[in-house]
């Protein structure tokens, strides 16, 4: 069944106004992520390792691990 010349027109008209606003929302976001402020790294790097490692070791022991 061949679809008639309107209804065609109307199908691709809908479909590029919403790849269109797709395109905007897309920019818009990409606009908003670019001008936000990045963080630097914490401001204690060995407490916040030293709290790693203990982590670690008690989930170690939690398995086990260690005998």
């Amino acid at each position: 069944m061949p679809i008639k010349p309107q209804v065609l027109a109307a199908i691709s008209g809908a479909l590029g106004a919403y790849l269109a606003a797709e395109e905007e929302a897309l920019q818009a976001v990409s606009l908003s992520l670019a001008a936000a402020p990045s963080f630097g790294p914490p401001s204690n790097l060995w407490g916040l390792a030293g709290r790693q490692e203990s982590m670690q070791l008690r989930l170690m022991m939690q398995r086990r691990s260690l005998r």
